[in-house]
C-alpha cells in the first residue's frame, strides 16, 4: 500500500479535489457508530451524542490508510453484551465501507474491525 499520499486528490477539468485522511475518519466513525450493538468507538462513546462531539472524537477509534486511489480503514469498537459480535463487525465493514465511498468516492478495499472489548450494564452502572 502506498503511504506517501497524506491526501485523496481526484482532478477534473473544473480543478483538483483534495479529502483529508481526518474527514475519512470521521464519516467512517459516524458510519460505524449507527450500527446496532455497538457501545463505544475506542473510548468514545456513540449513543445519543454523535452530534455534540467534536471532529477529533468523532474519529477516535478510527485509523485510515491511503493509496492513491485506494483505502483501507481500521475500526476499533466495544460491542454492547449480548450482541453477535460477528453480525455487527460485519454490519460495522458494509456500512463503513459504503458510507465513505458514497460520500468520497474512494475505493475502500479493507475494513478491518477490531472488538477490543465488550460494555455490561449491571444494576444501573456501566461497566466496560
Amino acid at each position: 500500500m502506498e503511504t506517501s499520499f497524506p491526501h485523496f486528490h481526484q482532478a477534473s477539468e473544473l480543478g483538483k479535489v483534495e479529502i483529508a485522511p481526518d474527514v475519512l475518519e470521521v464519516i467512517a466513525g459516524l458510519a460505524a457508530s449507527e450500527i446496532d450493538g455497538v457501545a463505544y468507538m475506542s473510548g468514545g462513546f456513540v449513543g445519543g451524542i454523535a452530534e455534540r462531539l467534536g471532529r477529533k472524537n468523532l474519529s477516535r477509534g478510527v485509523k485510515v490508510e491511503l493509496g492513491e486511489n485506494h483505502s483501507v480503514i481500521e475500526v476499533s469498537i466495544i460491542v454492547d453484551y449480548g450482541v453477535r459480535i460477528p453480525e455487527v463487525a460485519t454490519a460495522v465493514q458494509e456500512n463503513v465501507k459504503s458510507t465513505v465511498q458514497n460520500m468520497t468516492g474512494l475505493d475502500v478495499v479493507e475494513v478491518n474491525v477490531h472488538v477490543i472489548s465488550v460494555h455490561v450494564k449491571q444494576g444501573g452502572e456501566e461497566t466496560k
